[in-house]
Order: structure tokens, then sequence, then C-alpha cells
């Protein structure tokens, strides 16, 4: 009885174990993770217990040196059950994909959760770059930043937040953002600063971008512009000459426009305006020192402070130079002495000269060159009107030309006078206020007009002389000593068709009447239909001179001859 029961307990044992077995069999599915007890360690194997009917082998190199060496006997693992028998009817187990599984699962909960996750770079690839999450990742180019990056090998190697945007298990895809996280911290930033943000405040903030116009300011999620005229009280010829990208800066905010948005700012705010004090500080005729900062066609800026400029004019600087360009006294950068000439606040503007720092050589013009003196200089330049005179440095005179001859009709100045020429002059009139000096040369010489020409000449003469121009007018004739004296078309006895210059030319000899003498004009009128007439009359006086001698002579010889008869009879 007892050998029965015997038997009997040990028959149910087995099926006891059996239906154990089953019932771990059935719970026991390829493809999911289990947790397992190690129950040997080998050179290159770990042996676990599932609660299976056979234990089973994890290669070695599926743990890391470190893992191998702290693991023992008992200590609980998660495993991957892969095959429960194999060919062989082994348990085949893995720990690799337990923690690839246990990491997708945390991956997918993160996902689910809108949680980030730290990703290192390991690599530049097509269209972005390559992240270690756990698992591999792409992190698409558009998402690296919240700008374009332009050194993506910069990156590799960093390590950053980011936010899985996209997760596909089955196919092992994951993409991930990084601009997600910034667009969510920048959001944050900017509600807290707009809820704080008033004109006239101070802000710390950072320069964003710099442009030809001025720089943008992150201010803490929010960008304002810092124009460049608000930049400093001074000159500011382009922002990144005060600023680079990156740099810190404490600015004032000028005007915050809640509907649109927009922030300005103000750096030069922060100081008072040195515009305020300029007119006491800087009264008019005061010496100042100051540096050029900068030239146009019409003057020279000079910065006399930060922020404060004056402008001396070409006009004013040279007294002797007539200055067409700045450039040609001064520089960027010189340091001149100038005096105020005049100051506008309101305006903000201040006027400077040069010239005003040394005596004006024309208020010493009369007593050096007083009217009558004779001069001599050189010709240094002819135009239609006269010929300029150079004095000394920075002095010169005219010659007008009408007052070069005074018989001849000079058409041009390049008729008596070259360029270079040595000249002697009469000093005739000087204006200071003008800066004018006005010469004269056929002043060296008595005026004919007063004595010799009226004495020498008179109406009902006439005179040779060679033609020395023909206009369109008449002919000018070059009489004995120099002077001159006009034939007006209507008097040179011309057919209406033919023109002066077809009938006379240059040094031609020519004999007319003299019509008309004005000592007041300083004019001979010449007529050379006249003498024409005078000479016609004359041969025919003449003739009849002649013939009438002649009639006189046959008639004393008729009579003659009478009487010769008659004493013949």
């Amino acid at each position: 009885m007892g050998t029965v029961s015997n038997g009997s307990d040990a028959q149910l044992d087995r099926d006891a174990l059996a239906a154990l077995y089953e019932e771990t069999f059935r719970n026991l599915e390829e493809g999911t993770i289990t947790e397992g007890r190690v129950v040997a360690l080998t050179k290159d194997k770990v042996v676990v217990d599932i609660g299976y009917k056979s234990e089973g082998m994890i290669p070695g190199d599926q743990f890391t040196s470190e893992e191998l060496q702290n693991l023992k006997v008992g200590d609980r693992l998660q495993v991957y059950i892969e095959e429960c028998e194999d060919a062989d009817g082994n348990l085949v187990l893995s720990k690799e994909k337990a923690d690839k599984m246990k990491i997708w699962e945390e991956l997918e909960k993160l996902y689910k959760d809108e949680k980030s996750i730290e990703g290192k770079i390991v690599s530049r690839i097509k269209g972005g770059m390559m992240v270690d999450i756990g698992v591999k990742a792409f992190l698409p180019g558009s998402q690296i930043d919240l700008h374009p990056v332009r050194d993506l090998d910069g990156l590799v190697g960093k390590t950053f937040p980011l936010k899985i945007i996209k997760i596909n298990h089955r196919r092992g895809n994951v993409v991930v953002s990084r601009r997600v996280l910034l667009e969510e911290t920048r959001d944050r930033k900017r509600q807290t600063t707009l809820a704080n943000l008033k004109e006239g405040q101070l802000i710390q903030g950072m320069v964003k971008n710099i442009t030809d116009y001025g720089s943008f300011i992150d201010l803490g999620g929010i960008d304002g512009l810092l124009h460049i005229t608000d930049m400093s009280w001074g000159r500011v010829g382009h922002p990144s000459e005060l600023f680079a990208v990156g740099d810190k800066v404490e600015v004032s905010v000028l005007k915050y426009d809640r509907e649109t948005g927009r922030i300005s700012l103000g750096l030069k705010q922060k100081s008072a305006d040195p515009w305020t004090n300029v007119a006491s500080k800087y009264p008019i005729g005061t010496r100042v020192r100051g540096r050029v900062v900068s030239l146009t066609d019409y003057g020279a800026f000079v910065e006399l402070e930060p922020g404060v400029e004056g402008l001396v004019h070409v006009s004013e600087m040279s007294w002797t130079h007539e200055v067409r360009h700045p450039s040609r006294v001064v520089a960027v950068g010189d340091q001149v002495e100038a005096a105020v000439l005049n100051v506008d606040p309101a305006s903000r503007k201040i006027s400077l000269g040069m010239k005003q720092t040394a005596p004006n050589p024309w208020d010493m013009i009369e007593s050096k060159y007083p009217i009558g003196t004779r001069i001599e200089g050189k010709v240094k330049s002819l135009t239609d009107f006269g010929a300029f005179i150079g004095l000394e440095e920075g002095i010169d005179g005219l010659i007008h030309i009408s007052d070069m001859s005074w018989t001849k009709h000079i058409k041009h100045p390049s008729e008596l006078f070259k360029k270079a020429q040595k000249v002697e002059a009469v000093v005739l009139r000087i204006d200071k206020e003008k800066e004018r000096l006005s010469l004269g040369y056929k002043q060296l010489t008595r005026d004919p007009w007063d004595d010799a020409i009226p004495a020498r000449y008179h109406v009902g003469d006439s005179v040779a002389g060679k033609v020395s121009k023909v206009a369109d007018f008449g002919i000018f004739i070059e009489l004995d000593g120099g002077v001159e004296g006009l034939i007006h078309i209507s008097e040179a006895g011309l057919e209406s068709q033919v023109k002066l210059e077809e009938k006379f030319k240059l040094q031609d000899d020519v004999t007319a009447k003299i019509i008309k003498v004005d000592r007041e004009e300083r004019k001979i009128a010449l007529s050379l239909r006249d003498h024409q007439l005078d000479s016609a009359r004359k041969q025919v006086d003449e003739y009849h001179s002649a013939q009438g001698a002649l009639d006189q002579s046959l008639g004393r010889a008729a009579k003659q001859n009478r009487k010769r008869s008659q004493s013949d009879d």
C-alpha cells in the first residue's frame, strides 16, 4: 500500500512539474523580454535561468568589460527571448536586444510624453546629422538651430538636449529636433520679457545680427532694433565699428509697440546729450582743437568731443587759396585748430574756420600795395576777360582786358600775354571785402588820347595803315603810333553781295579818310568810301584843271599865231 502510495506521489510530482513547465512555456514567448537570474559565469558566456526547463546562455561580448567585472551569480537581468528551442533544443537569450527593447520603450514613452532626451552628435550625413540617443537617430539640418548653421562639422562630438518628433520602432527610425526645444525656450523667455518690458527701462541683451542700418539685440526670446543713429551721440560709419555678433550690451527701451511687437532700443540715451551745453562751452570766437573724422566735397567734419562735430567749409580753410576739395588741405585723422564761427544747438551744427587762426593777408594789402603802385608778377592764368597776375603766395591781381591797351582793340589777353610771363602793372583798385585786386597794364604809359592822338589825327585827313582785324561789322586799321581806327562796314564802299573777308586780308595796306575822332570813346572812325570819293573828286578836279590849262595854252598859241599872221601881212 505504501509502495503504491509512493509511486502515486512520484507520478503526481512529475505531472505537476510537467504542468508547471507547460504553463511557464506558455508564458515565455519568443520576441519578448523577461527577467532571469545569473546561475553561472564562464570565460565567454553568462548562464541565465528564466524558469524554463533549461538555462539560456548569453555571449560575453554582449556585456561591457565593466559589466562583466561587476556581474556575479544570483544577479537579476532583463533578457530578450530569441528562441525557446533552437535546432539543438537550447534556449537562446540576448541581453543586447533586451537593452535595445528597453531603450525603444523609453523613447516611445518620451515621445508620447513630449519630453526631451540628451543626444550626442556623432557624424554629418546628407541632409543633417546622425545622433546617438541610445539608438541612432536623424537630426535634420533644418532642426539643428533657430537659424541656419554654417559649420555643421563643428557640431560633431557635442551633446544637446533633443526632442523626438517622429519614431517608428518597426523600421528602427527616429527623427529628433533641437530647434523645437529652442523655440519653446525662446517663447517662454519672450513671454517673460514682454510681460516686464517698459519704455525707458534698461535691459541686458546680446547682439544677434548686424546690418548697415543697425544691430538686432536679443532681449530674451524677442529682438529689438538698435538703430545706428541711436548708438552714439557721435558719428558711427557702420554698427560693426561698435559691436560684434555675440556681444553683450545694456540698452534702453525707447519705444515698444505692443500691436506690432516692434521694440526700438537706444544706447546713447544712457548718457547725457553733449549738445545740451554746446553754446556755453563753445562760444563764437573760441579757438578749438579737434580731429578730422570725415571729408565731403564741401568741407571737413571735425570732432571736438565724442558726439560733437563742427564743419569747416572749404571757403573757411584758407585766406589765400581757392580750396576746391578739403582733401587738398586736410586728411581724415588730422588734428586741426579752428575758430568757432557759429553755433546752432537746435540744428546740432557748429561752423568752424581754419583760416581764422592765422592773420588775413588781405588786411595788409592796402598798406603793402597802395593804389598807383607799380608791381611785377607772373601771369598765372588767362581768361576771356583778363589775365591773373601772381604777386605773392595766395595774392593774385587781375588785369582786365579793358586795361591792357590805350589804343588797340584786344579781343583776348593771349594777344599780349603768355602764361608764366613776367609783366609789370599798376595797382588800380583794392576790394578787401571781396578780396579783389585790380591791375592795369596800359596805365604803365601816358594815355595818348589826352593829347598825342587828337593833335595828330584830324577829321578829313587821309591816313594809311594795315588791316589788323576783320570783323563782321567792319575792319580795324592799325595806324602809326599803334592806334587803331575802324572802318565800319557801311563805310567800306562795297557792294552788298561782297563780304569784308573776301575783300580785305590781314596786313593789307589801306588808305582811308578820318570821319570822326572821339576822345571820350577813344575811337577813330575811318571811311574808305569817302576816301575813294575824295580821290575821284580830286582826279576830276585835276582833270578839269589840266584841261583849263590846256585850253589857256591853246588860246595863247592861237593868239600868237594871229599876231604873226598880221605881222606878215
